[in-house]
């Protein structure tokens, strides 16, 4: 190859010096201006990504603490109903004589003692309290007339009495339980019992949690801060205020309007919130801004918000920024003073180079196809690694995915397991107290009675607990289940919410080739579908009819709820998709039930009877050709 003298021979001067000035007057702003650039993107992606963090870890410490309060709250929610049992109040009520009121004092003041609660009071239905533990203290509520509160106008008509107030006696805030007491279906008289929640504001002070706890009206009743308390998180209108004033629910307090400086939705519930510096908590005058994280309570119209600032957050963003800027700064001064001297170097190899062209040329093309070959084979070697790989993530994932549905359906199930526990419980309670009674009386009889009723409530609440630990474990994709076994189980784990529903049960005891928790958890998924369409049913029928038909056993599930319409059957068997309303359902039960029978050689479908509901029929293969009786 020949070389072209006219290739490098050196510019003239003239020519040389332009374009090296315009790069000496335009390069530095350019280079100033692509640092800010960079340092202000650097700063906004580490807080973007520091705020998403944060409000996933708060999610964590959002629903901790909520759960708390929830517990909190209803610990003493039996306590009202108890009283229904005591005799000496059912006689004070029928004759409000000195003799019964101190009676009932005494047996209050007592129970109040025994359940820590701040005061149990005891009213007629005028509203007037007949008997209360604080009888002994100046500011007893004794003789006192709230049938203003809407505590005891609830209460008085049967329906459950929460609220929460300032009392009109002490101006001592507190939470109102109040239950209508009966006698022969009558309503005779109402219990309260006052929850002091001081104690949970506490526990967040020491905590070092900036939280708050919002009633129906959108005043902060619980607050780790004392100077958002009773203050409005919502506009209050002036006969909504008015209003409140008159029910003395907030005493005489302003309810003034807790103003952010600023506000700036993120999501459904997450928002960023700036407010004024407060003195009690920071030393300097800058405004502080928060990540308010809220979800609602659960049985009470209240919501739980969490605050976690934002200052070292946004501190540690500028850092970043800054240390994004300084890099650049540094790379562009790298590769100025790399390219000056790849310059120079250049220069000075180019004839070198041009005259070595001509030889390399050929090697660099035959050393080009051999890369080209070799990186062809290693990237037929990587996709079949890859595939590989991406079958094991598949099947890791099918199984992770098992196990968070059936994590999601025990959730859903956790307020039905939740109050079959607590009936047993409240009983447990109640029976205890009776039978010293009735050892101190001496009358073992009936104490051997209420020891063997205990005893029976603690086998049920352990074949509810065992049967949840049982749902809960892992399934394989090999073995065999017993079909009656497995419906069993479903039923006992939902058997909280089928008080109300009638069971037809048609199909034999066979054995069928799957996991024996996966059946189960198939099982749960159909009977727990049917049983929320017949939610809005009065009197709610469900059918398990089953069939061994060509090797394979047909199980038919089947409702009188409301149907599927037409658009949601096309979509039936689509992961995430739900006809539920709200949160009730992560759209992924049909879906996994319908793999999990797949992957056993069997299939899931659905059919829609005339006579209306739904009917899901699971087709499995049977381990035995021929089924046992029929159950």
């Amino acid at each position: 190859m020949k070389c072209d003298p006219e290739l490098y021979r050196a510019t003239s001067p003239s020519l040389a010096v332009k374009p090296r000035l315009i790069r000496h007057l335009f390069l530095p702003p350019l280079i100033i201006a692509l640092m800010i650039g960079l340092g202000y993107i650097g700063f906004w992606i580490s807080e973007h990504y520091g705020i998403r963090s944060l409000s996933e870890n708060g999610q964590r410490q959002l629903e901790l603490h909520a759960r708390a309060v929830e517990s909190e709250i209803s610990k003493y929610t039996y306590l009202p109903s108890l009283l229904e049992l005591e005799t000496s109040v059912s006689k004070l009520l029928a004759d409000p004589s000195p003799e019964h009121r101190q009676t009932v004092n005494d047996y209050l003041e007592g129970l109040n003692r025994r359940s820590r609660s701040r005061a149990i009071y005891v009213m007629d239905t005028t509203g007037r309290v007949m008997a209360t533990s604080n009888w002994r203290d100046v500011d007893s509520y004794l003789g006192e007339d709230l049938s203003f509160r809407a505590y005891f106008q609830n209460a008085i008509r049967g329906q459950p009495g929460r609220f929460y107030g300032i009392g009109s006696t002490n101006g001592e805030p507190g939470y109102y339980l109040a239950h209508g007491l009966e006698e022969h279906g009558k309503i005779i008289g109402v219990a309260v019992v006052k929850v002091r929640l001081e104690a949970m504001e506490e526990r967040w002070q020491r905590a070092r949690l900036e939280a708050f706890v919002s009633d129906e009206n959108g005043i902060i009743i619980l607050s780790s801060d004392p100077a958002r308390r009773l203050k409005s998180v919502v506009p209050l209108r002036d006969e909504t205020k008015e209003k409140l004033a008159r029910s003395l629910q907030y005493y005489w307090f302003p309810l003034n309007e807790l103003q952010p400086l600023a506000r700036e939705t993120l999501s459904e519930g997450v928002e960023k919130l700036t407010f004024p510096a407060n003195s009690e908590l920071v030393s300097d005058d800058e405004n502080i801004s928060y990540l308010s994280q809220t979800r609602p309570l659960s049985d009470t119209p209240w919501n739980f918000t969490l605050l976690t600032p934002l200052q070292d957050l946004r501190r540690e963003a500028i850092n970043q920024g800054i240390l994004v800027a300084v890099a650049f700064a540094l790379v562009a001064f790298l590769l100025i003073a790399w390219n000056e001297r790849r310059k120079v170097i250049a220069t000075r190899l180019a004839a070198r180079e041009a005259l070595q062209e001509a030889n390399n040329q050929l090697e660099r093309r035959i050393t080009e196809r051999t890369v080209d070959l070799r990186a062809s084979n290693e990237r037929l070697k990587g996709q079949i690694r890859e595939r590989r790989h991406a079958e094991e993530t598949l099947r890791r994932a099918q199984d992770e995915l098992v196990q968070a549905g059936k994590l999601a359906a025990i959730g859903q199930m956790s307020t039905s397991i939740a109050h079959e526990l607590n009936q047993p419980l409240a009983a447990l309670r109640t029976l205890s107290g009776n039978t010293v009674r009735f050892l101190e009386r001496g009358q073992l009889d009936v104490a051997s009675t209420n020891l063997k009723t205990i005893n029976e409530l603690i086998d049920r609440m352990g074949r509810i607990t065992a049967s949840l630990r049982s749902f809960a474990r892992r399934g394989d994709d090999k073995g065999q289940a017993c079909l009656g076994k497995g419906v069993n189980a479903a039923l006992q784990l939902l058997d909280g919410r089928m008080k109300n529903t009638q069971l037809h049960c048609h199909f034999e005891e066979v054995q069928v080739r799957i996991d024996q928790t996966r059946l189960e958890q198939i099982l749960v998924n159909l009977i727990g579908n049917a049983l929320d369409a017949m939610q809005a049913q009065p009197l709610p029928e469900l059918w398990l009819e089953g069939e061994a038909v060509d090797g394979k056993y047909r199980l038919r599930v089947r409702d009188n709820g409301h149907g599927i319409d037409a658009e949601a059957r096309k979509h039936l068997f689509e992961p995430f998709f739900t006809t539920k309303p709200g949160e009730q359902g992560l759209g992924l039960g049909l879906t996994l039930s319908a793999s999990l029978a797949a992957a056993t050689g069997g299939h899931l479908g659905v059919e829609h009877p005339a006579s209306g509901g739904t009917a899901f029929v699971l087709s499995l293969p049977l381990v035995s050709p021929t089924p046992a009786e029929p159950i």
